[in-house]
This record gives C-alpha cells, structure tokens and sequence, in this order.
C-alpha cells in the first residue's frame, strides 16, 4: 500500500511542476515576451492549459474576483502541499506495517 502512497505523491510532485509551469507560461504570454504565433510555443501552452484548466475553472468560480489577479494556483498549490502532507503523516504510517 506505501507503494501505491508513494506513486500518488510523485503524481502530485509532478502536477505541481505543471502548475508552476503554466503560472509562468501564462505571465509570458502576457507579457508578450513568448511569441504566440511560434506554432511549438502555442502547443505548450495549449498543453499546459488542458493540464491545468479542469482542475483550476472550479478554484476560480469560489474566488472572490481580485482585480485581474489570478491566485487559483496558488490555491491549487496549497492544496497539493495538503493532500502530500496528509498521505505522508497520517496514511502512510497506518499502513507501514502491513
């Protein structure tokens, strides 16, 4: 069962570089320092929207509107950092000694 804990975790480790990587993606593009019409920088972005977007649309519709400043990863971020923490204090001890 660890085992299984252990891929969940690195799943989640992973999705979190995503995020980061589409916050920051997204301040370039509006920024206009990455060229949108560069057909391999339009895939990535769109890449990293469909990785991000399903999980990130219900986050926003919760969020009180900020002015034009996006938090949802923020949120999201947090809230990978508690399900990690929870795994790893709480599910994986339990398990240990199975």
């Amino acid at each position: 069962m660890t085992a299984l804990f252990t891929v969940i975790l690195i799943a989640l480790q992973l999705y979190t570089y995503v995020v980061i990587a589409s916050a920051i993606f997204s301040w370039l593009y509006a920024f206009n320092i990455v060229n949108p019409k560069n057909q391999i920088i339009g895939m990535i972005g769109q890449v990293l929207y469909n990785l991000t977007e399903p999980v990130l649309r219900p986050i926003r519709r919760f969020m009180p509107d900020l002015g034009g400043v996006d938090i949802s990863p923020v949120v999201l971020l947090l809230g990978i950092i508690f399900i990690q923490m929870i795994i790893q204090n709480n599910l994986m001890p339990m398990f240990r000694g199975l």
